[in-house]
Formats: C-alpha cells, structure tokens, sequence
C-alpha cells in the first residue's frame, strides 16, 4: 500500500490569536449546539480537539512537508479546521453532507472573514460507496470498466478535484478508520498527505507515496 505514516512533533501551546478566538468561539457554538438538544438529531457529530489539528497543520507547514497548499476537511461538522487552515493560509475546503451542519460551517468562516467553501456533498465520490467490513466499514470502489481501453478519469467532487488537494483531514466515525484511508489512496495523488485525528489528542499523518 503506497501509504507511508510519518510522526508529527507537535506544540499545541503556540497558535496565533486568530486561531485561538476561532477555537474559543466554536467551543461556545458547540456548547449551544448540544444545550439545544441537537446531538441527539446529529448524532455522527463530534468535535476533535482543535488545538491539536492546528499544530499538526503548524508542523506540516513550519517543515515544508507539504507539496501545495489546498485543504480539505472530510465531513467537516462547523468547520472549524477549515476555517484554522484558512488562517493558516491554505485554500481551504470542507465537505459536509447534512444541510444544517454545512450552513453552520461557512457562518463560523464568515463571521470571521475567512474564505473557506464548504460543499455540502458526500465525501465519497460519484460511483463509491461503503459496506460493513470487519471491525468496520469497507470502502467500495466503482466497478471498472470491461473494457481496459475504455478512460477512466480520475474522481472529482462538484467544485472541486481532489487530485489537487494538498492535505486532506478527518475525524472518523470508529472504524471508519481504514475507509478514509483506502478512500485517500484511491483519490489523491502523489505527495499529498492526510491527517487522521483519534481521539483523546491523537492525530495520525500519511503520506501518499508512489502508486
């Protein structure tokens, strides 16, 4: 598998104040969020810890590890990683396929002015999907075609192509772990990188290596 895992050496304590107040702002949206009684209709969201997220993204940076700069933050709840990658510079994207969680992802980016698209989509492509593996989900490629001189174009998502993403992020549903990574694989290109967040502070980075 053409995916290398590297270690990442993080600060957490060092940010700009910019992305500090984003942080603090969207820990006070979440908190609104659950005292409403929505993460019981949006059950599948759950926030990753931040500060962590932004210093891998720091690290990636300071280290020149990263090959262009395009995000792009898998089923990005609020958004609050791409809004801290738009801080940080990147051209950032956020997909998000519930309407509601969308809509609350680009009003953080817009009210702190940061130029962030979110694309209320599925993060899987036209023609993949998923079905229950093993200790969790499989992903599921598009059939190929019959005939092997038929072209098959690379994936795209509506609005953006994800040969041309730099660094991708996630936080995945527990065992979804090896789906977003087989999904990474099948769509990225060579020399991008995705971060995987764990949980309890752990973040995982992969590089995609030569196919």
């Amino acid at each position: 598998m053409p995916l290398q895992e590297f270690t990442l050496k993080l600060d957490p304590s060092s940010m700009p104040e910019k992305v500090s107040d984003l942080i603090d702002e969207a820990d006070k949206r979440d908190a609104a969020f659950y005292e409403a009684g929505l993460g019981k209709k949006y059950s599948r969201y759950v926030p990753s810890d931040p500060t962590v997220v932004h210093a891998a993204m720091a690290y990636l940076q300071q280290e020149n590890m990263l090959r262009g700069n395009t995000f792009c933050e898998w089923g990005c709840g609020f958004g609050v990683a791409a809004s801290i990658a738009a801080i940080l510079g990147f051209e950032s994207y956020g997909i998000e396929f519930v309407p509601e969680l969308a809509d609350l992802a680009s009003q953080l980016a817009e009210d702190f002015e940061l130029k962030v698209e979110i694309l209320n989509i599925d993060y899987l492509p036209d023609g993949f999907d998923d079905c229950e593996g093993v200790g969790g989900k499989d992903l599921v490629p598009p059939d190929p075609p019959s005939d092997p001189d038929v072209f098959v174009p690379h994936p795209e998502y509506d609005g953006l192509d994800p040969s041309e993403v730099d660094l991708f992020y996630v936080f995945p549903w527990p065992g979804e772990e090896r789906l977003m990574m087989d999904l990474f694989e099948a769509i990225a290109t060579e020399g991008a990188i995705l971060l995987i967040y764990l949980g309890d502070g752990e973040i995982a980075a992969y590089l995609k290596d030569e196919d």
